[in-house]
């Protein structure tokens, strides 16, 4: 699971396990999520990821629903592709408080380094961009 993208439930029939019950067992006690967990008591996650170090010059920004109509909006690092290091941040929701507050704590000298965002037309994601990516130009 750390290297191909599979989920815990496509291991349930062939191995003759709980996948609910194995994804818990794999998030809290075989994964490192909880040394990559920022606050360390990891109440935040449920709000907002965060990985400054992925931050580049190339982003993307949008919205996604991951279950059950739960929104989040995801800021990742075109550059690096869809592989390892491409997740900037991921914020529950959409409203443009909630996502900027998020993307306010990547520091100044990280977020000016941000040259280039890629989005669609929704103005929440323009209010969002130029808030928080001074020096960005936008492409729709």
């Amino acid at each position: 699971m750390d290297s191909t993208p599979i989920t815990a439930r496509s291991l349930q029939r062939p191995y003759h396990i709980k996948g609910d019950d194995f994804e818990r067992a794999y998030k809290n006690h075989l994964s490192d999520y909880r040394s990559w967990v920022k606050d360390g008591d990891g109440r935040h996650a449920r709000d907002y990821l965060i990985f400054p170090q992925n931050i580049g010059p190339n982003v993307s920004i949008d919205e996604t629903s991951l279950s059950d109509g739960e929104l989040y909006t995801i800021l990742s690092n075109k550059d690096a592709h869809g592989r390892k290091g491409a997740l900037i941040a991921i914020v529950k929701g959409t409203k443009v408080e909630d996502v900027v507050a998020v993307l306010m704590l990547l520091n100044l000298y990280q977020r000016e380094k941000v040259l280039e965002v890629t989005m669609d037309f929704s103005d929440s994601m323009h209010a969002i961009v130029t808030t928080c990516f001074p020096n960005a130009r936008n492409h729709s």
